[in-house]
């Protein structure tokens, strides 16, 4: 279980460094004033947009604006402190993780259902964005696993201290 775990940790590390780069300088453009950000950085994007036919970038309906807030205020700073989090073993990474990922599960089920219940995302545009459910869940399930570990079938046990009060 160990091994599963650092394999997961290490697909973690990239997906968050990465996410940390991303969010403000490219996701970010889609909430934020267009000036404050690089010309290059203005056309990379309208290059994606064009590229992989992202209405949702293109139109930036409300619901899109508002997760991507989201994604800003909350889940780049995660992303921040996970990567600090991975490379100093610490153990609350579990907890981050978890909320991270059910963050993104559930942002990423809005975007989703939109694309597909539409009908206006390409199969191309669909592989750019099913992944990040891929991450959200393996995000979900790695804090998961970390806590069913702690728990070491403990389950319906009661502390040892209380135990011995309780025969006092």
């Amino acid at each position: 279980m160990g091994a599963v775990c650092k394999l997961i940790d290490a697909v973690l590390f990239l997906y968050f460094a990465l996410m940390a780069i991303v969010a403000p300088l490219i996701d970010g453009q889609m909430s934020l004033p267009g000036d404050i950000y690089p010309a290059f950085l203005v056309d990379l994007n309208r290059w994606y947009i064009d590229e992989f036919g992202d209405y949702l970038a293109k139109e930036k309906p409300h619901f899109l604006v508002g997760l991507i807030w989201n994604e800003l205020l909350l889940l780049w700073p995660l992303s921040i402190v996970n990567v600090y989090a991975i490379l100093a073993g610490k153990s609350w990474f579990s907890t981050t993780s978890m909320v991270y990922g059910a963050s993104v599960v559930t942002s990423m089920a809005a975007i989703l259902g939109e694309m597909i219940g539409s009908g206006k995302a390409s199969e191309k545009l669909l592989m750019i964005y099913v992944p990040f459910m891929g991450i959200g869940i393996l995000a979900l399930l790695r804090g998961l696993l970390s806590q069913s570990n702690k728990s070491g079938g403990a389950v319906g046990k009661r502390p040892a201290i209380l135990a011995r009060r309780k025969r006092a």
